[in-house]
């Protein structure tokens, strides 16, 4: 976002504008109402909240499995990317209200002006929890860890494009074939967290420079932390412990919360907000971002190898149904790709996709197909996820297409179902970047390319767009790749998500943040309990 509006949050932070003042600003600056009501309520909070410290923080979260393991290069469920957030820091963070890049690890940075060549000044004097200093040569490690395909690593797209990764006169210095103007972002995924000798001792020893340390670890089931007394930062961390338990049942969530067993729950199905809100104890955290909800094809894997076929479903899916049915209004309509008005350079202007069952009763018999197509689904790929598939199946009903539904298990629904099978549903919590957002899902060298749009005019534009300085140009980069997206990859996207959460009313301090769910993953690392 510009310097406007940063000056334009600094100020509310201080006081200094009104709601009326700072939602007309906002909004004259391009940001959208539901976005600006969000900054705006993040920003009041920092002006008057004072934290309170100690007390045993209690998460009830949708998202974790047997299968997770502590290695935060293969994160990839909403547990874990919590997780990750307790124990580890990355070099940079971003803002919640903006988006921009902000220090954290890396203390201050520098580009040379063609933006190829960037220099970061490591923070002197941090430990990490097993009392070692974290030096330069612990950064250079890990991130040289997320560049080898070994390592499965989800940033791997991302650390593709960096040449090379050394230090020089104890800084860090990153070098790369092509400008990128949005190399501080990048270096804010999640996966990279900075581990003593970058990992390669123990990747799962969850052994970091975090708020929290590791206390046990039973994966699918229960994880516990433990303050880390010697936290470099004294604006985080403000419980004395953490306990994060994996309740992958929606129902069973809402009823923790009822009860108050657990301070907080993520995933609230929006059909039941009416329903928690009549409790005098419980708030309802809703947050506009990047996430999305989505049906994905493999677009080298039969029948989804034709692109009529691929076309007959998109125009098949009733979007303003499913928003108002699985989301109860809790979002916005998707137009096939995966970026929203939140990112900066967003490709204005692209028409609508709307349900038109003549027009996909027109592809699916030009594909050539007959029969059922295969749709699987579960309950965690997102909230209402099994509805949602059951909506399509009716609105494609309607065009002479049979999408038969299999609902699969949760447990190692992330490792069994998403990105092996052909077409499931799943989701994505967006990326600082429309950049980043790309390289990880739909470059064709990312491992976590779900729907294998496997396109070189598309890694060509992807490749010059990073690299173009030209914001006007750049923006039009954006807005082919997008159509390219939409009109001939595997996604569909009937819908941005607003990230709606919940808490007892004890828990204070919750931050908006326009990155990511639950607070960006940070939420424990945010908050502390009223006494």
């Amino acid at each position: 976002m510009s310097d406007t509006f940063k000056d334009l949050t600094a100020a509310a932070k201080r006081g200094g504008l009104s709601r009326r003042e700072f939602m007309g600003r906002a909004l004259a600056a391009g940001i959208s109402l539901s976005v600006a009501g969000d900054l705006f309520a993040s920003t009041a909070m920092a002006q008057t909240a004072t934290p309170v410290k100690g007390g045993h923080l209690k998460l009830g979260l949708e998202g974790g499995a047997a299968t997770d393991v502590l290695d935060p290069a293969k994160a990839l469920s909403q547990v874990m990317f919590v997780v990750g957030r307790n124990w580890g820091d990355m070099l940079v963070e971003s803002d919640p209200l903006t988006g921009q890049p902000v220090a954290a690890l890396a203390e201050s940075w520098e580009s040379s002006p063609d933006a190829k060549t960037w220099t970061f000044k490591i923070r002197k004097g941090v430990q990490f929890h097993n009392g070692k200093e974290l030096t330069i040569e612990d950064v250079v490690a890990t991130l040289k860890r997320h560049t080898d395909e070994k390592s499965d690593s989800g940033a791997l797209g991302v650390m593709k494009t960096i040449g090379e990764i050394k230090a020089d006169a104890g800084n860090l210095v990153i070098s790369l074939a092509e400008g990128n103007a949005d190399l501080p972002l990048l270096l804010t995924d999640y996966h990279l967290i900075i581990q003593p000798n970058g990992g390669n001792d123990d990747v799962n020893a969850a052994i970091g420079t975090g708020p929290y340390k590791l206390a046990s670890f039973e994966p699918g089931v229960r994880i516990t932390f433990e303050k880390n007394a010697s936290d470099w930062r004294t604006d985080r961390g403000y419980v004395d412990s953490v306990e994060i338990i994996v309740i992958n049942d929606a129902t069973a969530r809402v009823a923790a919360l009822s009860s108050g067993q657990v301070h907080y729950i993520n995933r609230v199905d929006p059909k039941t907000v009416g329903l928690l809100k009549r409790s005098p104890k419980i708030d309802i955290l809703n947050t506009s971002g990047r996430g999305h909800y989505v049906f994905i094809m493999h677009c080298n894997t039969a029948p989804f190898d034709n692109v009529d076929l691929r076309l007959s479903l998109k125009y098949a899916m009733d979007r303003e149904a499913m928003l108002k049915t699985v989301l109860a209004g809790f979002g916005k309509v998707g137009n096939d790709f995966p970026i929203n008005d939140t990112y900066a350079l967003f490709p204005d202007g692209i028409e609508q996709r709307a349900y038109d069952p003549d027009k996909a009763s027109f592809h699916y018999k030009k594909s050539g197909h007959s029969g059922p197509v295969l749709l699987r689904t579960s309950d965690v790929a997102f909230p209402g996820a099994v509805d949602a598939a059951v909506l399509f199946q009716e609105s494609a009903k309607k065009a002479g297409i049979e999408i038969e539904v299999k609902r699969e298990p949760g447990d190692g629904y992330w490792s069994n179902v998403w990105n092996v099978q052909p077409f499931s549903t799943s989701y994505w919590g967006g990326r600082p970047t429309q950049d980043q957002m790309y390289t990880t899902a739909y470059y064709s060298k990312a491992d976590w390319n779900d729907t294998r749009f496997l396109r070189p005019d598309f890694d060509k534009l992807l490749l010059e767009a990073r690299a173009e300085l030209d914001e006007t140009k750049r923006k039009d980069m954006y807005r082919t790749m997008a159509t390219l997206v939409r009109d001939e990859g595997g996604l569909i996207l009937p819908m941005f998500n607003d990230f709606v959460n919940a808490s007892q009313k004890s828990v204070k301090g919750y931050v908006h943040d326009i990155g990511n769910d639950m607070s960006n993953g940070f939420v424990a690392t945010r908050v502390w309990l009223e006494a």
